[in-house]
Formats: C-alpha cells, sequence, structure tokens
C-alpha cells in the first residue's frame, strides 16, 4: 500500500495523506481520522526513511556503552529507554567493549544513520568523532565518564569522593593493608594502567582511594593496586594472588560489578571468611549483592536515574535548548552491610586452590 492508495480510499488529495502518515503540517481533525481510517484498512505501513527526509528526524538515538551485559549499562540504558520512548523516540545499542575503535566505528555508523542524538559513554579518551557528530547537527550527551576538553553534557556520579568515603571506613576500622581492585586494562605488571586505558570513571575512584590513604597517614603500596581489564577471571587471578602472599590486604576495594565478582570468586576458592579473613567493599549495588551472605557493603549509585537524566538532556537538546554544556553530578549512597569489619585478630593462611590460578 502506498501513500495515493491511502488518499483515493480516504477521499483526500496525496498531500494531505502525506502530511497526516507524515506527522507533520496541519490537518483538521476529521480529516486526520478518515486517513488514519483508512491507512488501518489498508495495512499501510509508513516509509520511516522517506518520512525522515521530510521531517529531518529520525526519531532514533544511538547509544554506546561498555557492555550491556553489566548490570551497571543494562540499568542505565533501561533508563535512557524508558525517557526516549516517553519523547517518542527509539533507543538503538551499540557495545563498545571498552574498544575506544569500536566506539569510534559505532559513532560513525550512528552519524550516517541520522540518529537525532547520542548518548556515549566514552572508551576513547579523545572526542573527534564526536564532534564530527556534532558538527553533523547531532547532540552528543556523555554517560559515566568525563571526556576532558569537550564541551559536552555529561552525567556521571561523585566518584571520587564516593571512593574516598567508602575507603575510610576501612581506615577507620583499623585496616592499613586496602587493596584497589580495577577493571580497566592493566599494563605489563597489572599494576599500572596499560597506555590510553585511564578510562574517567577508574582515574577517579583511584584517586580516592589514594586521597583515604593519604588522609590516614597510610603509606600507598603499588602492589595493592590492581587493574584487570574487564575480565571476571583475571581479577580472580589478581585477588588469589594478593590474597595468598605474605603480606595481604586485610580488606579489598572493588571498583565495579566484573571486579566485584572476579574478588568473590577468589575469595571462594580460597574459603575466605568474609570479614573475618578480608572486609569487602563494592562499588555499585547490583541486586545479587543482598542474595550472597554475608551481604556485601557497597557504594550505590543511581543508575537508571543517570541514564534517564542523559536522556533526558538529549531530547532537550534534540528540541533546540542552546544553554551552554555541562557536567551534572549525582550522589552515591555508601550501604552498610556484613562484609566489613574490624581487622582480624589472627592471619590466618589461605591456599590457593589445587591446580593454581
Amino acid at each position: 500500500m502506498t501513500i495515493p492508495d491511502v488518499a483515493r480510499h480516504a477521499g483526500v488529495g496525496q498531500a494531505t495523506a502525506a502530511r497526516v502518515l507524515g506527522g507533520y503540517g496541519s490537518a483538521s481533525a476529521a480529516t486526520r481520522e478518515r486517513v488514519l481510517a483508512a491507512a488501518a484498512e489498508l495495512g499501510y505501513s509508513t516509509n520511516a526513511v522517506a518520512r525522515s527526509m521530510i521531517s529531518g528526524r529520525t526519531d532514533t538515538l544511538g547509544v554506546v556503552v561498555a557492555d550491556v551485559e553489566n548490570a551497571y549499562f543494562a540499568r542505565a540504558v533501561r533508563g535512557i529507554a524508558d525517557v526516549a520512548a516517553k519523547a517518542g523516540l527509539q533507543a538503538i545499542l551499540a557495545n563498545s567493549d571498552e574498544d575506544s575503535e569500536k566506539e569510534k566505528a559505532a559513532v560513525q555508523l550512528f552519524i550516517e544513520r541520522r540518529v537525532d542524538g547520542l548518548v556515549v559513554a566514552p572508551a576513547a579518551t579523545d572526542d573527534a568523532h564526536l564532534a564530527r557528530a556534532v558538527s553533523a547537527g547531532i547532540p552528543v550527551v556523555l554517560l559515566d565518564r568525563v571526556l576532558t576538553g569537550a564541551a559536552l553534557d555529561t552525567v556521571v556520579v561523585d566518584n571520587r569522593g564516593a571512593v574516598k568515603a567508602a575507603v575510610t571506613r576501612f581506615t577507620e576500622a583499623g585496616h592499613t593493608r586496602i587493596a584497589v581492585i580495577t577493571s580497566a586494562m592493566p599494563g605489563d605488571d597489572g599494576t599500572r594502567l596499560a597506555p590510553g586505558a585511564d578510562i574517567w570513571t577508574t582515574t577517579e575512584r583511584v584517586a580516592g582511594y589514594r586521597q583515604a590513604l593519604r588522609a590516614a597517614g597510610i603509606p600507598r603500596s603499588a602492589e595493592l593496586i590492581r587493574h584487570t581489564g574487564y575480565e571476571r577471571a583475571w581479577a580472580r587471578s589478581a585477588v588469589l594472588e594478593l590474597m595468598t602472599s605474605p603480606d595481604r590486604p586485610t580488606a579489598l576495594f572493588t571498583t565495579d560489578n566484573v571486579a566485584t565478582l572476579g574478588t568473590l570468586d577468589a575469595l571462594l576458592d580460597l574459603d575466605a571468611r568474609i570479614p573475618d579473613d578480608v572486609s569487602v567493599i563494592g562499588f555499585d549495588d547490583a541486586e545479587w549483592t543482598t542474595l550472597i551472605r554475608p551481604r556485601l557493603s557497597v557504594v550505590s549509585q543511581p543508575v537508571q536515574e543517570l541514564g534517564g537524566l542523559a536522556a533526558d538532556i538529549l531530547v532537550r537538546r534534540i528540541n533546540g535548548a542552546a544553554a551552554r554544556p555541562r557536567r551534572h553530578t549525582l550522589n552515591t549512597t555508601y550501604i552498610a552491610r556484613e562484609s566489613t569489619g574490624p581487622v582480624p585478630a589472627r592471619t590466618r593462611r589461605l591456599r590457593a586452590p589445587t591446580g593454581g590460578s
């Protein structure tokens, strides 16, 4: 069925039918009802490409995140999609797998598909690809991470302050051997970041960890900072190594869900007792953190609200809002559960599982 078919069936001109079916221009309520009824009777389906050529909009948003299987990004995307739907927009998703080249390719594809706006959780450390989108008339909002020097709306939490406050709970309980496990890509020794792997959230969270140690007068120890490459198995291996060392940590802070899961894998393999052998705090309050025993103490961030705010800002930009781009910072909440305690009176020796790590 074509627009001329619908026009003949409704008894109106082709231009009138096109306006009604394309959602632009004006038509009386009676005419609109007649055209839509004719379209329904004939089984007419709107040609979205043709409509976008006329209206200049595709009613779509491009969303680029690290990995939608990660609970954090799954909840953020839900927040984006809910707000987009209320505005009559559909969200189209791409995963970057924390690979800057994949991110750039996804952004380029979205530019070619003429999405109306982009929400990006940047893995790249430069913004040239995002600048191209803006130059093409596509507004961009950053989610979860700041790109230094990029004049773009950005929605984040106070990562540094949240981690400093959480790690301070360890120091106030007497812990001095406190390790931090991140999911950033490691360098050769695992304690430093690989070149180009300085994603803003990791940098901020490690900075918060260091600030808490400095405030407590605890010297920094490079071997207690482990970057594990966004791989649960790598996090497990790093924690196995740490916890079987002669001077093992008595507290572990994990900066994201992947690192947390790998850490718990290792502690289970070691038959470590939480918090009797080691205290644990994780960043982000995934649903499963209350299902394990002991329940995990966490830094909770308003993930769905973050996604929703990013989408709301983007919709306003699409509709012509011209305010200066700025950073929107939401608060986190520390939730104390049963995975933290004082320094163990005696250090029980933990053995790696048979077969190694």
